[in-house]
């Protein structure tokens, strides 16, 4: 089993105490330069864009009851040098890279290659940065970048269109970190059709858009270019992995034509689904990536240790009410009971015996210690603990 820790950046209140910009990157960077010392082997981190704080001033606030910002994190390039400078054997991983705002799929390629450029300057240079990728979680993000419906076809459609255009972005995406030569007459067309939707109601709204009935109905690309190619060309490439974030199965096959890409996992994922994504990998992986394992779909997994296990139930149950009742206004306890249930809550003997539960002993996870708690020493502490543990893990299998 591997071990990668995941960082929030939340610059949240909690229990009335809202930590400054500076606080919340110093503490980043004592506990990350931890991790390296502890052994851990990637660190993910979160990424967000636009204050959080500001959109709730706007019509249809997506996180209106959310006091602070969502996530400090919002350039993984810059952020990953500093933490490569800073460490010795730790990886970095982008969780997630939105490849549609802050110009779009071409420029996340090009700024990607002019870090792996960077970064690979020196030839001994083996830690890997990992992109984990997708559409953005909130639609605000997104919005000043034009990924908003353009006709009331698209309007009609916008779940699934949404989708049509992180697939075309990602295609760009891809083909561009590739090496290609691309102009986006060489991009795929995307369509709607019955088949993308859940209900005959959901398809007769676009026919009603469109006035007539039809069996497809075309969309436009959102990306129009001549003939490019990006630069640097001679960027270390050895250096880079690739995981897509998004659990639609036909997406994840189809970066897998292009590239091998493996899949971002979030806490909240079934386990069945998480088998079910395994298995359908084993065929479907690129074979350019050497062929499919288990670690290539890192498991989020929330860490709530205490040398107290009834403390550290205490802790999860307070951390995860405060996170939902921030995000929704409202108290939700079987969303609440559900997010405990997927966490490693108790004391280190308990912890281990779930670890021995509910984990393939060739799953890779992605441990989350600073949910909800701006209490850097307590965060180290914890991480320290659950690396004993796992050792004791390790030792006994």
């Amino acid at each position: 089993m591997e071990y990668d820790i995941f960082f929030s950046i939340c610059q949240t209140e909690v229990h009335g105490y809202l930590p400054s910009e500076r606080v919340m990157l110093e503490n980043f960077f004592e506990q990350v330069e931890l991790a390296d010392e502890l052994g851990f082997g990637t660190a993910w981190v979160a990424e967000s864009h636009l204050s959080t704080e500001v959109q709730k001033t706007n019509p249809g606030a997506v996180i209106p009851h959310f006091t602070g910002e969502i996530g400090l994190n919002t350039d993984i390039l810059q952020l990953a040098h500093r933490v490569f400078g800073r460490t010795k054997r730790l990886g970095v991983g982008s969780a997630i890279l939105n490849i549609l705002c802050n110009g779009g799929p071409i420029a996340h390629a090009e700024r990607i290659k002019t870090f792996l450029a960077l970064h690979g300057l020196d030839p001994k240079e083996s830690r890997t940065l990992t992109i984990g990728f997708a559409s953005g979680r909130f639609p605000f993000i997104n919005v000043p970048y034009g990924i908003v419906p353009r006709n009331p076809v698209e309007a009609a459609a916008w779940p699934i269109v949404k989708n049509k255009i992180f697939e075309e972005a990602t295609e760009i995406f891809l083909r561009l970190l590739k090496g290609e030569t691309l102009n986006s007459g060489m991009i795929g067309t995307r369509t709607l059709k019955r088949s993308d939707f859940r209900s005959d109601a959901d398809w007769q709204r676009v026919q009603d858009a469109v006035g007539q009935y039809v069996d497809e109905v075309p969309l436009e690309p959102r990306w129009r270019f001549p003939n490019l190619k990006i630069v640097p060309q001679e960027s270390r490439m050895d250096l880079l992995r690739l995981s897509i974030g998004s659990h639609d199965p036909a997406t994840q096959l189809f970066a897998n034509t292009i590239m091998p890409v493996g899949v971002f996992n979030l806490s909240i994922t079934p386990g069945d689904e998480i088998e079910k994504t395994n298995e359908r990998m084993l065929t479907a992986y690129h074979a350019d990536g050497g062929g499919w394992h288990r670690r290539l779909m890192p498991r989020t997994v929330l860490v709530f240790i205490n040398d107290d296990a009834q403390k550290a139930k205490e802790e999860a149950h307070d951390a995860l009410s405060n996170y939902w009742k921030a995000l929704e206004g409202t108290l939700d306890q079987a969303k609440v009971q559900r997010a405990t249930n997927n966490a490693l809550v108790g004391d280190a003997p308990a912890i281990i015996e779930q670890m021995k539960q509910r984990f393939h002993p060739e799953d890779r996870l992605m441990l989350w210690f600073d949910f909800n708690n701006h209490d850097s020493k307590r965060v180290m502490k914890n991480m320290r603990d659950f690396m004993t543990a796992a050792a004791a893990l390790g030792a006994g299998r």
